[in-house]
């Protein structure tokens, strides 16, 4: 099973059958952290002072933010683990070249 991939998308790195699992399970660990993390806006880092005026409008963007992140990560990690089992048997070679550009623009720039 590949458990690396290179910039170009290709498989660098690989290790046994078990490993299939570690990418979900971070996964979701990662997306319990976030939602646990977006119950609490106010203990988030923010580039300006909260008031009572903009408290609302920064703590929504905060919240809208941490689910638009969970719903990136949740799609990568799918994304490289359906792609890693065709690598994993030979029919298919890589993530594409498409992959880190697309991903880099959704964490980014959306």
């Amino acid at each position: 099973m590949p458990v690396h991939y290179n910039t170009a998308g290709n498989a660098d790195n690989f290790g046994g059958k078990e490993t299939i699992f570690a990418l979900p399970i971070i996964a979701t660990i990662l997306f319990i952290g976030m939602t646990i993390l977006n119950r609490f806006p106010h203990i988030f880092n923010y580039p300006v002072r909260i008031t009572e005026e903009n408290a609302f409008r920064q703590y929504a963007n905060a919240r809208s933010m941490i689910r638009y992140l969970k719903f990136i990560v949740v799609v990568i990690f799918g994304v490289i683990t359906f792609k890693a089992i065709p690598n994993s048997a030979g029919t298919s070679e890589g993530l594409g070249e498409w992959f880190l550009p697309l991903t880099l623009g959704f964490i980014f720039f959306l």
